[in-house]
């Protein structure tokens, strides 16, 4: 890779891995399903100006935007909302490289190499060491609300993957208006107009900053460039610097909340990146022939 590229792929995890931080100082002022529904309405802003991609038809693209987007991040802003720390969240939802493989697996007959069947024997472990110190500081319901996030994301990367072909920047600004419209309806529902306009109309500058960089820096910009990464190098060089995202999230929640860990979460935490960087760097997964 470039050296200005290896910097954008740094840069964009070193934003998504803020953004966590961003998410739990709107979630102070915001229930969850406005906050998500204004982070999406930020990002959808482009579709004023660009199409719709052609080649992704409208039920797939609200497959993609409902998992991808909208179950992902209504569940992560659910669980930190409940008390879940910022940090073991961005932990948790890099554990969807697991479920990706294993989903793949079941879906594409896509069979994982061995390193990376020891890579999500590796995260399996680290996620039952996590499960292991639920109950403490938040409850077994929100660390269930947690666990839909990564899964999400992983059924996301699968339907994903027929539109490839489309512009990235196009494709992820329909996906945000997607998932928006369907989040302020259930937000209408679930808190009213008046509370939602209440929420809205005294929102503090934090929370104003922290939606912007949610939005339209962390969800907008980020995933384009991340995108464009993806199509200029193989995915093995550019997928690797997610790493980076839990190390950042992490430190940033510490240094922000004053976040502590205790030894089983912490080492659950490391299991779990470890078996992240062993699936992600070991080779490809092969595909069964076509007669087994």
């Amino acid at each position: 890779m470039k050296p200005a590229d290896v910097g954008i792929a740094v840069m964009v995890a070193v934003i998504w891995g803020l953004a966590f931080v961003a998410s739990r100082i709107a979630l102070d002022e915001l229930p969850p399903e406005l906050m998500t529904a204004m982070r999406f309405g930020i990002a959808a802003i482009p579709c004023l100006v660009v199409r719709k991609p052609k080649q992704v038809s409208w039920g797939l693209l609200i497959a993609i935007s409902f998992t991808l987007f909208l179950g992902q991040f209504l569940a992560q802003s659910i669980a930190i909302a409940h008390g879940v720390p910022v940090g073991l969240t961005s932990v948790i939802v890099q554990s969807q490289a697991l479920f990706t493989i294993g989903l793949a697996a079941l879906v594409f007959a896509e069979v994982p190499s061995r390193m990376q069947a020891i890579g999500i024997a590796i995260s399996a472990i680290g996620l039952l060491m996590i499960c292991g110190t639920v109950g403490y500081d938040f409850s077994v319901t929100a660390f269930a609300i947690l666990m839909i996030s990564p899964i999400s994301f992983a059924v996301g990367n699968l339907l994903l993957r027929p539109a490839q072909g489309a512009r990235m920047f196009d494709l992820f600004a329909w996906l945000c208006l997607c998932a928006a419209i369907p989040l302020f309806a259930l937000s209408f529902v679930t808190i009213g107009a008046q509370p939602m306009w209440q929420a809205l109309t005294h929102m503090s500058v934090p929370v104003i900053i922290s939606l912007i960089v949610i939005g339209a820096i962390s969800t907008s910009i980020a995933y384009w460039l991340w995108g464009r990464l993806l199509r200029d190098y193989p995915a093995a060089q550019v997928v690797p610097f997610a790493l980076l995202v839990p190390f950042v999230g992490s430190a940033a929640s510490s240094v922000v909340f004053g976040e502590r860990f205790g030894p089983l979460r912490l080492a659950g935490m490391i299991t779990v990146i470890g078996g992240i960087a062993v699936m992600l760097l070991s080779k490809r997964p092969q595909a069964l022939p076509k007669t087994a």
